[in-house]
């Protein structure tokens, strides 16, 4: 007798369901498989590579900082012992200069109007 089984209608035969593999090159396959490896290997090699340049740059921005830091607490340093450091100074005196400059532009010289203040005005 058959093997088939009747389900809803239709004969099924015994065996494994889907798709029968097609006779596969097994060398062809074989090459793909080492292509994808190597492509996979190269992949890596990137990421580990960028990686490395991420943890490099974020190291020497450490280093920045906390030369930075440390300016500060010499400065603070300075400070406590009734000191202005230098830079500071420099500092200062270039924001005084700066806020006398921008005064003096802002205010208009005498006897000079523009529009917008003659219209206000009524003139």
């Amino acid at each position: 007798m058959d093997d088939s089984k009747v389900v809803g209608g239709k004969v099924k035969k015994p065996g494994k369901r889907g798709r029968k593999p097609a006779k596969i090159d097994l060398k062809a396959k074989l090459e793909r498989s080492r292509q994808s490896a190597r492509e996979c290997r190269a992949r890596k090699k990137l990421r580990y590579q960028y990686l490395e340049e991420l943890v490099s740059s974020r190291e020497r921005a450490i280093c920045a900082l906390r030369e930075e830091l440390e300016m500060y607490k010499q400065w603070c340093m300075a400070m406590d012992q009734g000191k202005i450091p230098s830079e500071i100074r420099a500092l200062l005196t270039g924001e005084e200069q700066n806020k006398s400059q921008q005064n003096s532009s802002r205010h208009p010289k005498a006897g000079k109007t523009d529009a917008n203040t003659n219209s206000l005005l009524g003139n």
